[in-house]
Order: C-alpha cells, then structure tokens, then sequence
C-alpha cells in the first residue's frame, strides 16, 4: 500500500485541476495536459486539496502510488516545467536547429534528424549543448533519450551524446603483451 498516496496533494494558486469521467486536465502557466485515469481509482477535489482513493481490490494498490506521482509531475509540469540538458562529446560533433528539426553531426556519413514533438521546446548552445524543456516529463525525457540513442556515449574516450552531469565509467584500452 502506498504511503505517499494517502497525503493529499496541494493544488498551487493558478493552476486549474478537473476530473470528469475519469480524466485528470490540469491547466496552468506552462500548457494543458489531460490523462486517463483507470476505473479503479478516485479523486476527491476540495478546495485547493485533492486525495486520490482506489477501490479495495488488492490489483489497484500499485495504481495508487504510480496516478498520485503522475498527478504530481502534471501539476509541476504547468507550473514549473520540466528541462533536460545533454552535451555533445567528440570532435565534430554539432547540433543546430532548423525549424522543427534538430539536426546533429555526430561522425556518421550524414547528418541525423530528429523531429521536435509540440509541446517540447529545443535550444542549441554553442552547437554542442542541447537544452530539452516542456511541460510534460514523459515526453520531455523521451525526446533526450532519442537524442542520447543515436550516439550514446562510448567507454573508452566517452566520446558521444550525454545528460549534462551523466559520468560515463571508461574502460583501460589494450595494452601490449610482456615478452
């Protein structure tokens, strides 16, 4: 059972929450973004106060945690939004921004690109810092993940695309034979 999901969350000044017919929208500064709750759980609205509650049904327990967490990052989300920071590693390698296509020269024979989703906002720094913001987490990290997928960094120079505090652990090269 869920510790954290007893607790009601606090719905900040600004921010406009609503469930209908099993829908959670929460709309504030940042977006709107709605998600479909499963029927085995409720949520109670009172004031500036909301409490989730499941049915008795030993399945729904692990639901309960997961929906109070999710209402947490939508509700940051509208507030505060979400960023990712990831940096080019290697000789070469360059980002740059063409309308709304991220274009990144990692060493291949061409060029990669990578569609902007809507919701999620890019920014290039100096070529070699990509800055990832949005209002929703999932997306906003899925879009790093692809951009980190096409060159992830390698173990022995670390050359390649990673999170901006991510160490990448690096492996001893070979070394020569004793005769």
């Amino acid at each position: 059972m869920s510790r954290l999901a007893k607790k009601p969350i606090t719905i900040p000044s600004g921010v406009e929450f609503k469930f209908h017919d099993q829908i959670v929208t929460v709309k504030g500064a940042k977006g709107t973004l709605s998600k479909e709750m499963p029927k085995g759980i409720s949520i109670a609205h009172s004031g500036n106060e909301l409490s989730i509650t499941i049915d008795e049904n030993q399945l729904d327990y692990p639901m309960w945690g997961l929906h109070h967490a999710l209402i947490i990052n939508m509700i940051t989300g509208v507030t505060k939004g979400f960023q990712k920071k990831l940096s080019l590693v290697g000789v070469g390698y360059r980002a740059n921004l063409k309308g709304d296509t991220l274009e990144l020269a990692l060493g291949f024979s061409h060029p990669s690109l990578l569609k902007i989703p809507t919701g999620i906002k890019v920014t290039v720094d100096k070529n070699v810092a990509i800055l990832v913001e949005g209002c929703d987490a999932q997306q906003v990290g899925q879009f790093a993940a692809n951009v980190r997928s096409i060159k992830p960094p390698e173990p022995y120079k670390g050359k390649g695309v990673r999170y901006e505090n991510e160490v990448v652990r690096k492996k001893a090269g070979k070394t020569a034979k004793a005769k």
